[in-house]
């Protein structure tokens, strides 16, 4: 196998390892919500990313893993990031509908590739701002629901409330872990920053319920169900610990832009769970939207193949 094909073989599988999380964040949609009559919310978030923490410390103290003061600095950083984006969406879902809240974070699609340009100080290729531009039109359409997408975004800007302002800071966040994960990862163990990135996000989550709770924006309780045990035990050890093990691990072979792509298939997956689990119907506008999103992605495979065997650079990632 020449370097070329090892070079396409590692990015498909890497994009496949993505396109795995994306699933696994999909499913969390129904499972969340079957979740939080039971649990205050900011503790949930604590107790998932916890958990997930305790089962990676028992692998990484047989490991015998030794970490360097760099790899809890990054690790560090990048858990904050990760928890300010959870905080900052739990809290704004109070405050706006669901639908907002998921238009709004799905803009992270477009903040990517604006972050990659700054920080990476090279723009991404045509083809991925091409599908980006599609994958955005296609959330727009996903987040009408029934209604007019002019209705969506007339809501938007008439009714832009103090919860769609932190969901949009959550998108900040979230394009913010996408893009410096690129950076991170190929430097340190990703089991190192995967345990200190959660680990982090718990102790940060479990502060925060507590000053919600003082400041009566939420009142801690807990009520062990069936649905609670489950949903925990799904987002910990899938929605969490592989997934961020399966991020930290590959998305270092995709440029931050594509990754970005490949993230927005969460409302898709999303919706496909919450049909055949809640029955909720998939509208027409949520049909075309998935084309729309689908078909981002491909555009920017199919360019981005066309424009390496030209002898274009690959952006970093």
């Amino acid at each position: 196998m020449n370097k070329l094909s090892q070079n396409y073989s590692r990015k498909y599988i890497s994009e496949g390892a993505l396109l795995l999380m994306t699933i696994i964040w999909g499913g969390t949609f129904v499972i969340v919500k079957e979740s939080l009559p039971d649990i205050s919310s900011m503790l949930f978030v604590a107790f998932r990313f916890g958990i997930a923490s305790l089962v990676l410390l028992v692998v990484l103290i047989k490991m015998k893993k030794v970490f360097s003061a760099d790899s809890i600095k990054a690790g560090i950083f990048l858990g904050v990031i990760l928890f300010l984006g959870f905080a900052t969406q739990t809290v704004g879902l109070k405050y706006t509908s669901a639908t907002k809240s998921g238009f709004i974070t799905g803009s992270l699609v477009v903040m990517v590739p604006i972050f990659q340009t700054i920080i990476f100080k090279k723009a991404p290729t045509k083809g991925a701002l091409l599908g980006t531009i599609l994958v955005f039109i296609g959330i727009l359409f996903l987040s009408s629901g029934e209604g007019s997408i002019w209705n969506l975004l007339g809501e938007l800007g008439r009714n832009f409330n103090f919860g769609d302002f932190l969901t949009l800071v959550c998108a900040v966040f979230f394009a913010l872990h996408v893009v410096y994960i690129g950076i991170i990862s190929p430097k340190y163990d990703f089991l190192e920053l995967v345990f200190l990135q959660i680990t982090t996000a718990s102790v940060l989550s479990f502060i925060a319920s507590f000053v919600f709770s003082s400041l009566t924006v939420e009142p801690l309780h807990v009520e062990l169900t069936g649905n609670l045990i489950l949903g925990l035990l799904y987002t910990s050890l899938l929605a969490t610990l592989l997934n961020l093990g399966l991020q930290t691990r590959f998305q270092k072979e995709v440029s931050p832009t594509n990754a970005g792509i490949i993230y927005s298939f969460e409302p898709i997956f999303a919706a496909i769970f919450a049909f055949f689990v809640l029955s909720e119907k998939i509208t027409n506008f949520g049909f075309i939207g998935c084309a729309l999103i689908f078909s981002g992605l491909l555009v920017s495979e199919l360019y981005d193949n066309l424009t390496k065997q030209n002898g274009s650079e690959r952006i970093p990632g």
